[in-house]
Formats: C-alpha cells, sequence, structure tokens
C-alpha cells in the first residue's frame, strides 16, 4: 500500500503531498536503481563501504536547486575519499550532464529518477502533484544506516548545509 502524506510540505506555501515513508535516523536506508545516464544505473551497492551524502533537488535547472548542489559539490573535495556525494533528481540524465557540463561540477555523482521515481517513493519524497523528487538531504554511514535526515518543510528553501556536512564528518 502506497502511503500518501497530504500537506507534508509546501510549494510557495501551498500544499503538497508527498508518496512514501518517512525514512528516520537510525533505519536502513532503502536500496536504489538511479540512472548515471540512459544505458547505466547505479544502486546504493555501487558505494558500499562509503559514507554517502545524498542530496536531493526539484530540478537542476532552478535556483536553489542549482545552489544547493554547487555548495555540496564544493565540500565534497574536503570531505575524504571515503565520502561520496549523490545528487539525485527526477531531471533526465541529459539535462544533469549538460547542467554538471556548464556549471563546471566535478565532484557529485549526478542520478537521476526520471524513469519511474522509484528512489522518490522509497524515500518518502515524490511529490504527487508534480512528479519530482522534493528536496532533502540524507547522510549514511558506511553500513547504509541513515544518521542523518532533512525532509524540507518548503520546497523553495534550503536545506541546513552546515548541519549535514557535520554529520558527515561526524562519521570519517
Amino acid at each position: 500500500m502506497t502511503v500518501e502524506r497530504t500537506g507534508a510540505a509546501t510549494f510557495k506555501g501551498n500544499p503538497i503531498t508527498l508518496i512514501g515513508p518517512e525514512l528516520q535516523v537510525g533505519a536502513e536506508a532503502p536500496d536504489f536503481n538511479l540512472h548515471k545516464n540512459l544505458l547505466e544505473t547505479a544502486s546504493l551497492n555501487d558505494f558500499a563501504g562509503k559514507i554517502k551524502l545524498i542530496s536531493v533537488v526539484p530540478s537542476i535547472d532552478t535556483g536553489v536547486c542549482d545552489m544547493q548542489t554547487r555548495r555540496f559539490n564544493e565540500e565534497a573535495s574536503k570531505l575524504g575519499e571515503q565520502v561520496v556525494v549523490l545528487t539525485v533528481s527526477a531531471d533526465l540524465p541529459f539535462a544533469q550532464a549538460r547542467w554538471c557540463g556548464a556549471a563546471g561540477v566535478d565532484q557529485v555523482v549526478m542520478l537521476s529518477d526520471y524513469k519511474n521515481n522509484s528512489f522518490g517513493q522509497a524515500y518518502g519524497l515524490l511529490i504527487k502533484e508534480f512528479q519530482l523528487d522534493m528536496r532533502a538531504i540524507f547522510v549514511l554511514d558506511a553500513d547504509n544506516k541513515i544518521t542523518y535526515a532533512e525532509y524540507l518543510p518548503e520546497m523553495t528553501e534550503h536545506p541546513n548545509y552546515d548541519a549535514a556536512i557535520e554529520a558527515v564528518k561526524a562519521l570519517v
């Protein structure tokens, strides 16, 4: 049965419905199958043994999503080899690659949830009204346990960058 969380967040003050459960700190992160490009996918196993910062954005071509991705790209190089920063959106892999090239973003792994929104549903982020993933941040330890989760209450707000980075550093 699909969980719908009506009014779990807003877009410009208007309530939106999120599909999927709200994940809690201490839980095991759901596996995923996201697209790196049209032919290649990635799952949690591809990042086994690494600390993972998962930055979820609705669309890379919007102001807050752009700034969020640039910020975590900048931080990624300071976090060390045992950390991987993943950015997930429902944008097509082509759009993600184009944006990264234009923005000079090369420290984060871009992953697309465009095909069936399974990541959004598993992580409780699929916006029913838009078929995009809601902005959120997750930090997973090397064993895929959630050590930090931030579900943004308003789609247009920035996440707490410092708290997310500190959560990663606490695991290093």
